[in-house]
């Protein structure tokens, strides 16, 4: 069957709102139109996506599916509309996508101050996007953190961080300095296997509200903290890996210019030195200590401001 995206757009708008008079309204249509037209489309799919009753709309398991989905597919048909836009003008735009806590506006400035007639736009990732952005047509650069399916991308190793465990500051271990694998052993971990939270704004109320811990890059800790949580180092954690990562078939024009001046600009910022080699990846407790020293005393809690640098990684790699 043809999927109509009219319909679609239509079954989102209800989705969100929960509510098909709210709904219509958004979408400027009459409420009965649009009631129709879910039910057409309900029947197109042969499954019921909503639970209507005279108080409230749910979505069905098929519906919350599609909702998903939805959300994805929309996205991509908009970004396709606008390179499609952007071609018939003659515009030259880069999308560049980043993790939390990672920050490449050093390096667009350093980008556009040779590259002034393309514009830019920056996609903030949610925690468990990862590579999606470049994948579907949404981002053309990506600043990521390992592990992500590279498969179809290059990738440029830029450093390491490491990592921090996020304690509420009731919580018994929330007074060390810092803390090995085995101390949390036992605890509740806020993670994608356990409990799989929206934003990482949700996942820290979670964590201030005694539901759990994580371990988190210690760039995340600097950027959402808050009074009542702490930030220890876990002195045998491996570190994580920094990279910027663009599809293998659009690594051409602009994006290719912008990953090799970000990759220089990312580098210096973290002390990299490039070579062919590079220097040698830092232990897990060497790089922990360098954390531990940043922290302020008496709680090795991170706070706002400059955070430990990555360590330097070594040349690209496909």
């Amino acid at each position: 069957m043809d999927l109509d995206l009219r319909k679609l757009r239509y079954f989102v708008a209800v989705a969100e709102h929960r509510h098909f008079g709210r709904a219509a309204q958004a979408l400027f249509i009459a409420q009965p139109v649009l009631s129709r037209q879910i039910r057409a489309f309900e029947q197109e799919l042969g499954c019921r996506l909503f639970t209507r009753t005279t108080r409230s709309v749910e979505l069905t398991p098929a519906g919350q599916q599609l909702h998903d989905e939805a959300r994805r597919i929309t996205t991509v048909v908009a970004a396709a509309l606008r390179r499609v836009h952007e071609a018939e003008q003659g515009a030259q735009r880069l999308v560049i996508a980043f993790s939390p806590g990672l920050h490449v506006s050093e390096a667009i400035r350093a980008f556009t101050a040779s590259h002034p007639k393309v514009g830019i736009d920056v996609f903030p990732l949610r925690w468990w996007e990862q590579d999606a952005p470049l994948r579907d047509g949404r981002a053309h650069v990506g600043y990521l953190r390992h592990p992500f399916d590279d498969s179809g991308l290059r990738t440029v190793p830029i450093g390491h961080e490491t990592k921090v465990v996020c304690l509420p500051v009731t919580h018994p271990l929330a007074g060390r300095r810092t803390l090995t694998s085995a101390d949390l052993d036992g605890e509740p971990i806020l993670d994608v296997r356990t409990r799989r939270t929206s934003s990482l704004e949700e996942k820290f109320e979670l964590i201030a509200s005694g539901q759990g811990i994580a371990l988190v890059p210690v760039s995340v800790a600097g950027s959402y903290s808050r009074p009542d949580l702490v930030h220890l180092p876990v002195t045998d954690a491996l570190p994580v890996e920094t990279c910027l990562a663009v599809p293998e078939s659009n690594c051409s024009g602009p994006a290719r210019d912008f990953l090799d001046i970000a990759t220089a600009t990312l580098r210096d910022d973290s002390g990299d030195e490039t070579g062919d080699a590079g220097p040698a990846r830092p232990t897990a407790t060497a790089a922990a200590a360098g954390t531990a020293a940043a922290l302020s005393p008496p709680r090795a809690s991170v706070r706002p401001g400059r955070l430990p640098a990555a360590a330097p990684s070594g040349m690209p790699r496909r």
